[in-house]
């Protein structure tokens, strides 16, 4: 996670779509669960949580998606790069895929959510805690650990 003063900039792979978050995220975190795979085409997704008052476009409007009730994806409508997730559930939180970031080695992961819901053939070797669900239910997964 970075400093509070830091703008963090984004923009999606045509760069018609750019953002910025600004300071530090809440939390970052892989997701496993089938919607985020299907909505990023990608085994697993990273995401930083910031508040909606911290975040905010730069350039360009993204298309929204509605995957769920009360969940909204946003995306590139020119070349499809997926950026944002919210949840109405979450109130005001707004996640942003890391991979969209300039920078997004400065995202390192702290956790992993929907972990039983990780693809059998992805072996995860780090000590990171893994959750059933994004609420933060603890399940032990710790043998998997050792996989790597």
């Amino acid at each position: 996670m970075s400093d509070s003063g830091t703008i963090h900039g984004g923009h999606c792979l045509c760069r018609a779509v750019k953002f910025e978050a600004a300071g530090a995220s809440e939390w970052v975190g892989n997701c496993h669960c089938e919607s985020c795979r299907r909505a990023t085409g990608a085994p697993m997704a990273t995401f930083a949580g910031y508040r909606e008052s911290t975040f905010t476009y730069s350039a360009g409007t993204p298309r929204a998606q509605h995957s769920a009730p009360g969940v909204t994806r946003e995306f590139c409508g020119d070349c499809g790069t997926a950026l944002t997730y919210r949840n109405e559930v979450l109130g005001d939180a707004v996640h942003v895929l890391v991979a969209a970031f300039d920078n997004p080695a400065d995202f390192e992961p702290m956790t992993h959510v929907f972990y039983g819901e990780r693809l059998p053939w992805l072996i995860i070797g780090d000590n990171l805690p893994k959750y059933e669900t994004l609420a933060g239910h603890r399940v032990d997964f710790s043998s998997d650990r050792d996989k790597s």
